[in-house]
């Protein structure tokens, strides 16, 4: 059994703007800061026990970023976690820097298909739900059975289905927002 306290990185102006990120390196904006120290003040309400958990961080910029800040809010040395490459947002191949509503316009069979199968559908270039499961399983599998994970949206879909229990097709729908944390046990999940 895990426990996995998820936390989202924080905004950046792709998000503002729509943008597919992926394994895109986009910084922080001012607002993705503030929603970094949130998620720390949350996490610390949440667990007292938040210190001396293992923090487990994809190496992208903007989740190093919320990592470092929300780790400072909670006056923990800010640089004390461990990056792992599997723990990357899965990517968008060509789309990434593409909004959903051009996409939608110029790619239309591409955008129905993956809307009839969201966990499966792969982007042109890109990774699906399915293949970053196949990433994160040898990951989870080694995880501590309690940390801190700072990832991205796609890692928490799949966290979703792996520890709480959801259904694949249910799991790619589910907003993942910034500024919260998601406690994840067997079988459940509950935002903070």
């Amino acid at each position: 059994m895990k426990r996995i306290w998820f936390i989202r990185h924080g905004e950046t102006d792709w998000n503002r703007e729509g943008r597919l990120q992926g394994q895109r390196d986009i910084p922080l904006n001012d607002l993705g800061r503030q929603q970094a120290a949130e998620a720390g003040r949350r996490l610390l309400a949440a667990t007292p026990e938040a210190a001396r958990l293992p923090w487990l961080v994809s190496p992208l910029g903007r989740t190093v970023e919320t990592a470092t800040i929300a780790r400072a809010t909670i006056g923990l040395d800010p640089p004390g976690f461990v990056t792992d490459t599997r723990l990357m947002e899965l990517t968008f191949g060509r789309w990434e820097g593409e909004t959903w509503h051009d996409l939608k316009k110029r790619e239309r069979e591409l955008a129905r298909a993956r809307k009839a199968d969201k966990w499966n559908f792969v982007p042109p270039g890109g990774e699906s739900y399915a293949l970053l499961a196949q990433r994160i399983a040898p990951w989870l599998a080694t995880a501590p059975e309690e940390a801190v994970v700072v990832s991205h949206g796609g890692v928490a879909r799949v966290l979703l289905t792996m520890v709480a229990g959801l259904r694949h097709h249910e799991a790619p729908f589910q907003d993942i927002h910034q500024g919260q944390v998601l406690r994840l046990d067997a079988g459940k999940h509950v935002w903070i």
